[in-house]
């Protein structure tokens, strides 16, 4: 796809008029749509992802090789509008590899910084465990500051920046776990799973000739993204709620079956989230059912199990089904 097709259809779809919750709600669903011609069968996950970014944060895909995790941040980046740079973890990756590196000028006798992939609207971190905690470790100050320091100067990333990183199993040969400092600048985690027969044989149709993404246009463009980010964060949270989210933290932190709870921080993230679903689904104001949906993804990847006796999964589960719900008065 041509540069001059994308600007063109940018410019024909693009919004300038200021965003409410239904104009939401209806770029949200054609982004979604959009993602949905090249990844078949994945609506919720596409949902998810969608609305961790829009949130604000950086999303981990967890899966085994070859069920579409660089596929779908590439189809994201282009429905959004947003330029891509891709990194691919290796063992001998070096964070000036991910940062960028000065290199000197002859004519201007300095130095000049060559900027990185990070650089970047969506960066993708393929494969991310494939590399040394140090390096890991490089992409820390940029998630979370948006913002990379290389010898002793600061350099602002672009708004918005969005990370995308895909990790095998830990079962795979020649991988390190993430730690939990890493792991915690992900606002959400998600497993993408095989595709149902339906969508495997449209998988086949779809993706059995030329390159199916070349013929994706973006929905948006970045600056609708970040009208569509501060629209997000206007989304009303009723004081039982927050009262609410906060309960949720203080059992995962007494529960039995967890040596390590839910953060501020992913008390923070969940609000985030539990703001931009509601949006999504047309609404200026969060319901329980809002926290609840995005609960899992937003709090698995956070917490650590005392024991393998149950999963990660059924204690969060347990802690959604015995945390009292607020009953919310009309507004």
């Amino acid at each position: 796809m041509s540069v001059l097709r994308q600007e063109a259809n940018i410019r024909k779809i693009g919004r300038r008029e200021p965003i409410n919750e239904l104009a939401f709600a209806d770029l949200f669903d054609s982004i979604s749509k959009n993602v949905q011609r090249i990844i078949m069968g994945k609506v919720a996950l596409i949902r998810s992802i969608l609305t961790c970014l829009i949130s604000e944060g950086h999303v981990l895909l967890q899966d085994a090789p070859g069920l579409g995790k660089t596929t779908m941040a590439k189809a994201m980046a282009r429905s959004l509008g947003l330029e891509f740079g891709r990194v691919q973890f290796t063992p001998d990756l070096l964070p000036s590899d991910i940062l960028g590196v000065p290199v000197w000028d002859n004519n201007l006798s300095e130095f000049n910084f060559q900027p990185g992939p990070v650089f970047s609207g969506l960066l993708l971190a393929d494969e991310i465990n494939r590399t040394s905690p140090k390096t890991q470790a490089a992409l820390l100050e940029a998630m979370a500051e948006r913002q990379v320091t290389v010898n002793g100067l600061t350099y602002p990333l672009h708004n918005p920046f969005l990370v995308i990183a895909t990790q095998n199993s830990l079962e795979s040969e020649g991988t390190f776990p993430l730690p939990l400092s890493q792991l915690d600048r992900f606002l959400m985690s998600m497993h993408l799973g095989y595709p149902d027969h339906h969508s495997e044989l449209a998988i086949l149709d779809a993706h059995g000739g030329p390159d199916i993404l070349e013929t994706l246009d973006p929905v948006v463009d970045a600056e609708t993204v970040e009208e569509m980010i501060r629209f997000g964060r206007s989304v009303y949270v009723a004081p039982a709620l927050k009262g609410y989210m906060v309960n949720l933290a203080a059992a995962s932190r007494s529960h039995p079956s967890l040596d390590y709870g839910m953060s501020p921080r992913a008390t923070l993230g969940l609000q985030r989230c539990a703001r931009v679903r509601a949006a999504a689904d047309g609404r200026n104001f969060v319901i329980p059912d809002d926290i609840k949906a995005v609960f899992t993804s937003t709090i698995e990847h956070r917490v650590m199990l005392s024991s393998v006796v149950a999963s990660t999964l059924e204690v969060l589960e347990e802690i959604l089904a015995y945390t009292p719900v607020p009953h919310l008065s009309s507004r």
